[in-house]
Protein backbone atom coordinates (compact mmCIF):
# COMPACT_ATOMS: atom_id res chain seq x y z
CA UNK A 1 0.00 0.00 0.00
CA UNK A 2 1.29 3.46 -0.83
CA UNK A 3 1.37 5.70 1.70
CA UNK A 4 1.58 9.56 0.92
CA UNK A 5 4.24 11.85 2.21
CA UNK A 6 3.16 15.13 3.92
CA UNK A 7 5.59 17.38 5.88
CA UNK A 8 5.06 18.62 9.28
CA UNK A 9 3.41 22.37 8.95
CA UNK A 10 4.48 24.89 11.34
CA UNK A 11 4.50 28.48 12.26
CA UNK A 12 6.99 31.17 13.18
CA UNK A 13 6.94 34.71 14.61
CA UNK A 14 9.43 37.14 13.33
CA UNK A 15 9.42 39.65 16.52
CA UNK A 16 11.44 42.74 16.47
CA UNK A 17 11.50 45.33 19.17
CA UNK A 18 14.06 48.13 18.67
CA UNK A 19 16.37 46.17 16.66
CA UNK A 20 16.09 42.96 18.80
CA UNK A 21 13.94 40.28 17.63
CA UNK A 22 12.25 37.75 20.60
CA UNK A 23 13.49 34.08 20.83
CA UNK A 24 12.67 31.33 23.43
CA UNK A 25 15.26 29.07 24.61
CA UNK A 26 14.21 25.41 25.00
CA UNK A 27 14.95 22.19 25.88
CA UNK A 28 15.70 19.56 22.81
CA UNK A 29 17.34 16.19 22.50
CA UNK A 30 20.20 18.11 21.43
CA UNK A 31 20.83 20.46 24.43
CA UNK A 32 19.21 24.10 25.15
CA UNK A 33 18.53 25.62 21.31
CA UNK A 34 17.20 28.95 19.95
CA UNK A 35 14.42 29.55 17.66
CA UNK A 36 11.86 31.62 17.14
CA UNK A 37 8.73 31.48 18.93
CA UNK A 38 7.36 29.00 16.59
CA UNK A 39 5.53 25.56 16.57
CA UNK A 40 3.03 23.11 14.61
CA UNK A 41 -0.58 24.02 13.16
CA UNK A 42 -3.22 21.80 14.90
CA UNK A 43 -6.28 20.79 13.56
CA UNK A 44 -8.57 23.33 12.92
CA UNK A 45 -6.87 26.59 12.38
CA UNK A 46 -5.19 28.57 9.74
CA UNK A 47 -1.48 29.44 9.79
CA UNK A 48 -2.04 33.03 10.88
CA UNK A 49 -3.99 31.78 14.41
CA UNK A 50 -1.38 28.85 14.97
CA UNK A 51 1.06 31.62 15.15
CA UNK A 52 -0.60 33.88 17.29
CA UNK A 53 -1.37 30.82 19.39
CA UNK A 54 1.98 29.61 19.67
CA UNK A 55 3.61 32.80 20.41
CA UNK A 56 1.61 33.44 23.32
CA UNK A 57 2.20 29.98 24.67
CA UNK A 58 6.09 30.23 24.08
CA UNK A 59 6.22 33.84 25.07
CA UNK A 60 3.77 35.02 27.65
CA UNK A 61 3.10 37.50 24.74
CA UNK A 62 -0.19 38.62 22.79
CA UNK A 63 1.15 38.44 18.90
CA UNK A 64 -0.73 40.14 15.72
CA UNK A 65 0.56 38.66 12.51
CA UNK A 66 1.40 41.84 9.54
CA UNK A 67 2.51 40.57 6.90
CA UNK A 68 4.25 36.81 5.55
CA UNK A 69 7.44 36.60 5.77
CA UNK A 70 7.84 33.73 3.69
CA UNK A 71 6.95 30.03 3.19
CA UNK A 72 9.93 27.67 3.74
CA UNK A 73 11.34 23.58 3.89
CA UNK A 74 13.47 21.92 5.39
CA UNK A 75 14.22 18.51 6.36
CA UNK A 76 15.66 16.96 9.66
CA UNK A 77 17.42 13.61 9.74
CA UNK A 78 18.62 11.67 13.37
CA UNK A 79 19.81 8.52 14.12
CA UNK A 80 17.51 6.24 16.00
CA UNK A 81 19.59 4.14 18.33
CA UNK A 82 18.45 0.38 17.25
CA UNK A 83 16.51 1.40 14.11
CA UNK A 84 18.28 0.68 10.69
CA UNK A 85 16.40 3.94 9.46
CA UNK A 86 16.92 7.87 10.79
CA UNK A 87 13.85 10.12 11.60
CA UNK A 88 13.29 11.82 8.72
CA UNK A 89 10.87 14.87 9.21
CA UNK A 90 10.18 17.40 6.45
CA UNK A 91 9.28 20.78 7.42
CA UNK A 92 6.94 23.35 5.52
CA UNK A 93 7.39 26.67 7.67
CA UNK A 94 4.98 30.01 7.44
CA UNK A 95 6.60 32.69 8.98
CA UNK A 96 5.16 35.90 10.12
CA UNK A 97 6.05 39.22 11.30
CA UNK A 98 3.95 41.38 13.20
CA UNK A 99 3.04 43.49 16.21
CA UNK A 100 4.28 42.47 19.87
CA UNK A 101 1.39 42.82 22.06
CA UNK A 102 0.45 42.83 25.63
CA UNK A 103 2.30 40.32 28.06
CA UNK A 104 0.45 37.64 30.01
CA UNK A 105 1.13 38.22 33.59
CA UNK A 106 1.48 34.57 35.56
CA UNK A 107 1.32 32.62 32.14
CA UNK A 108 3.07 29.21 32.23
CA UNK A 109 5.40 28.94 29.55
CA UNK A 110 4.96 25.67 26.96
CA UNK A 111 6.88 22.64 28.35
CA UNK A 112 10.33 22.81 27.44
CA UNK A 113 10.35 26.52 26.94
CA UNK A 114 12.98 27.73 29.48
CA UNK A 115 12.67 31.70 29.18
CA UNK A 116 12.09 34.55 25.83
CA UNK A 117 15.42 36.45 24.94
CA UNK A 118 15.47 39.77 22.93
CA UNK A 119 18.70 39.56 20.75
CA UNK A 120 20.27 41.65 17.89
CA UNK A 121 20.53 40.04 14.91
CA UNK A 122 24.50 40.32 15.66
CA UNK A 123 24.03 37.69 18.34
CA UNK A 124 22.11 35.70 16.57
CA UNK A 125 24.13 35.11 13.79
CA UNK A 126 26.86 34.37 16.05
CA UNK A 127 25.34 31.50 17.91
CA UNK A 128 23.52 29.90 14.71
CA UNK A 129 25.49 26.79 16.41
CA UNK A 130 22.77 26.82 19.26
CA UNK A 131 19.74 27.37 16.51
CA UNK A 132 16.93 24.51 16.70
CA UNK A 133 16.43 24.89 13.31
CA UNK A 134 19.02 26.52 10.46
CA UNK A 135 15.40 28.61 9.24
CA UNK A 136 15.38 30.41 12.14
CA UNK A 137 18.40 32.53 10.42
CA UNK A 138 17.33 31.98 6.86
CA UNK A 139 13.36 33.90 8.16
CA UNK A 140 15.81 36.80 10.12
CA UNK A 141 17.81 37.75 6.66
CA UNK A 142 14.69 37.63 4.39
CA UNK A 143 12.91 39.68 7.49
CA UNK A 144 16.04 42.15 6.94
CA UNK A 145 16.52 42.49 3.67
CA UNK A 146 12.72 43.61 3.55
CA UNK A 147 10.71 40.25 2.36
CA UNK A 148 6.57 41.02 3.39
CA UNK A 149 3.75 39.61 1.59
CA UNK A 150 0.17 40.19 2.37
CA UNK A 151 -1.52 38.14 4.95
CA UNK A 152 -4.59 37.08 2.01
CA UNK A 153 -1.70 35.07 0.28
CA UNK A 154 -2.45 32.61 2.62
CA UNK A 155 -6.13 31.57 1.99
CA UNK A 156 -8.11 28.99 4.68
CA UNK A 157 -10.83 27.41 3.32
CA UNK A 158 -13.91 27.86 6.10
CA UNK A 159 -14.51 24.19 6.05
CA UNK A 160 -10.80 23.97 7.71
CA UNK A 161 -12.73 25.23 10.96
CA UNK A 162 -15.68 23.12 10.80
CA UNK A 163 -16.11 20.07 12.93
CA UNK A 164 -15.22 16.87 11.56
CA UNK A 165 -18.51 14.74 9.42
CA UNK A 166 -18.53 11.12 9.96
CA UNK A 167 -18.92 9.44 7.14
Amino acid sequence: MNTRWKPSVTVAAIIEREGKFLLVEEHTQDGLRLNNPAGHLDPGESPFQACVRETLEETAFHFKPGALVGIYMSRFERPVPGQELPLDITYLRFAFCGTLGEHVAGQALDEGIVRTLWLSPEEIRACAHLHRSPLLLTCLEDYLAGRRFPLDLVTTDASVHEPLKRR
